[in-house]
């Protein structure tokens, strides 16, 4: 297995740093590297999951292009070529970031983050149990754990520069954005979700829920940052569902099984993760990418 990338440095001037992604500012435009770092519990671990930055940066290029037809988004390349044409100090770093790399337009954000939820799972079965509510939103009575929602729900959260970020109801939302913006981005989100979440059914994939984020350029709304990956959703295989009960699902859930076996209380710094842990969830990644867009990291 090949070491996982932790950390570069670019001769770039760093735009902003995040638990996975390094963004290089070129003016009006940014550069996104995905590194394999992996957090949990909001923590950064001290080994990486290796070609993990990859997996997060090809999928949200998948989906990108995908759904560029509901919404416009941020990207304008991800051939390392074409991104070396246009800052050719990069040319000595191709290998490196050669798949891991994209290309935007800089916008900016808005300061929501836009969550679906087609199944009722994580947070939002916390909240139904206590409330019989998600968010606010009126839920039927009876369901079970990841039991399949009637339809798509919009439940909104805050979108933090660190630590947790915070649901909110849609009238919090919609205080924040203005009730045009808000929504624009309900809409958006819905439609987005339920072309992903339709392409994943046809290759065994449920989408249980997943987060979005957009963008302002002038007065153009676009879809930006990632986009229904292993780390900003719920993947499930369907052949293995079963409502009742928290699911399996290709992300890092191997990650966190582990680390809830440890005398560890989930503050920095994060512990090394052994190797068989590391295995284990690069194998998922690298699954969930090849089901999904039919091809070969």
């Amino acid at each position: 297995m090949c070491r996982a990338l932790l950390d570069l440095d670019l001769p770039l001037p760093l735009f902003r740093q995040g638990k996975v992604r390094n963004v290089y500012d070129l003016g009006d435009k940014l550069l996104f590297v995905a590194t394999d770092r992996i957090s949990a519990f909001d923590v950064i671990m001290a080994n990486g999951i290796p070609e993990k930055g990859k997996v997060l940066n090809m999928i949200s290029v998948f989906w990108f292009d995908l759904t560029k037809n509901i919404t416009p988004n941020h990207v304008i390349t991800s051939d390392i070529d074409e991104i070396i044409s246009v800052e050719p100090r990069l040319f000595e770093y191709r290998d490196i970031l050669d798949a891991r790399s994209m290309l935007v337009k800089k916008a900016e954000p808005i300061p929501v983050e836009c969550i679906i939820r087609g199944y009722i799972s994580g947070s939002g079965w916390k909240d139904y149990k206590k409330t019989g509510k998600v968010c606010d939103i009126d839920i039927p009575e009876g369901l079970k754990e990841s039991d399949k929602l009637g339809e798509p729900i919009f439940t909104p959260s805050t979108k933090a520069d660190s630590g947790h970020d915070e649901n909110i109801s849609q009238q919090e939302a919609m205080d924040r954005v203005g009730a045009d913006v808000f929504k624009l981005l309900k809409e958006k989100s819905v439609a987005i979700y339920e072309t992903a979440r339709d392409h994943a059914a046809s290759r065994g994939i449920i989408i249980a829920d997943t987060k979005f984020e957009f963008g302002k350029i002038g007065d153009e709304i676009i879809l930006m940052d990632e986009v229904l990956t292993p780390d900003s959703s719920r993947f499930w295989p369907a052949a293995e569902y079963a409502a009742g009960e928290p699911q399996k699902s290709f992300d890092k859930q191997f990650v966190r099984d582990y680390l809830e076996t440890l005398d560890w209380d989930k503050t920095p710094p994060g512990p090394e993760l052994p190797l068989d842990i590391v295995q284990k969830t690069a194998e998922k990644y690298r699954e969930v990418y090849k089901i999904l867009t039919g091809k070969e990291l």
